[in-house]
């Protein structure tokens, strides 16, 4: 996006004047938080997974629909809640968490969510064609591992996702893994670090599942930057090539969004927006959701042109 357009249109994400979208309130069963949810459309309805703290402390996966991606009503009862028997219980122990929803192309929707337990936070996959109903697949990662997301096409024959392990080595950064049965992942490598002084240099990770462009994958990211008053979560966008989504083309030097709204600067995590889920439309829009301050869902839309010109032509990241 040229310098001219850029400030003539204001801020690249456009929040909707109703922001949030779902709150605690609006959930029919005792929750205290309503954030980070996957989204998807199906069958011309959006679905939102959505995380809630219990008043444990531990979290659930709630599910809620909307005609036009604004309004969302909560079903009466959790879609997830940790297993109890079986091995999905042993890793489920303490809460299910941050889901994201891969609509794969010809496949059921594909559901990457953060297990917690006495023995970390693991990746479990489960899968579900009509969001009645959910079948689990399989622990996907080793302990410790968190925000997978997974691309909604195979490439060269193989599912592919971006994962960001718990590393001193390669602290916080992005990394991408591949598999020829959902199951088993290898040839991983990173792709995507912090930068030093940059608003994302204390630790990025997936956010959004990423979706095909003209030019490539948009994938939005979250990133943090620690200041004296706590840590700052924003969002920012980069594009990986199509036909090797490793190699990445280009990253927004600048975020596209951060917290500014009471309810994105203050709550369970003050100053946080956090993306779990993106759902491009027809008309050349993206609608992007994320939880605020871990309380509470928000809704914005941006224009995909404007956010894959933020990646174009930017400056290279560090040296991996």
């Amino acid at each position: 996006m040229d310098e001219a357009r850029k400030n003539a249109i204001g801020p690249v994400v456009k929040r909707y004047e109703n922001n949030p979208v779902l709150t605690k309130h609006d959930v029919p069963y005792p929750v205290e938080t309503v954030h980070n949810a996957g989204i998807v459309k199906h069958e011309g309805r959006y679905i939102m997974l959505f995380r809630s703290h219990l008043r444990n402390g531990r979290s659930i996966i709630g599910k809620a629909e909307s005609e036009d991606g604004f309004s969302f009503t909560a079903y009466p009862e959790p879609f997830i809640t940790p297993a109890t028997e079986g091995m999905f219980a042993d890793y489920e122990e303490f809460g299910v968490e941050d889901l994201r929803i891969c609509a794969m192309d010809g496949e059921d929707y594909l559901l990457s969510y953060s297990t917690y337990s006495r023995h970390g936070v693991r990746i479990a996959l489960a899968r579900t064609a009509d969001f009645k109903s959910i079948e689990r697949v399989a622990m996907i990662s080793q302990p410790d591992m968190r925000n997978v997301v997974i691309f909604p096409e195979k490439i060269d024959g193989r599912y592919v996702r971006l994962d960001r392990p718990h590393s001193e080595i390669s602290p916080w950064s992005i990394c991408i893994s591949y598999s020829p049965d959902l199951i088993h992942w290898g040839d991983s490598k990173v792709i995507m670090k912090p930068v030093l002084y940059h608003w994302d240099e204390m630790k990025i990770g997936p956010g959004a599942t990423p979706f095909r462009t003209d030019r490539g994958w948009l994938h939005i990211y979250h990133g943090v930057f620690e200041t004296m008053a706590g840590a700052v979560y924003r969002l920012g966008v980069a594009l990986h090539d199509l036909d090797d989504p490793s190699r990445i083309i280009g990253v927004s030097d600048d975020w596209i969004l951060q917290p500014e709204d009471p309810w994105e600067i203050t709550g369970y995590v003050s100053n946080v927006v956090f993306t779990c889920g993106a759902v491009p439309e027809d008309d050349g829009s993206v609608k992007i959701y994320w939880g605020g301050a871990d309380s509470v869902m928000c809704a914005g839309t941006a224009r995909i042109e404007d956010l894959v010109e933020m990646c174009i032509g930017k400056r290279a990241r560090p040296p991996l």
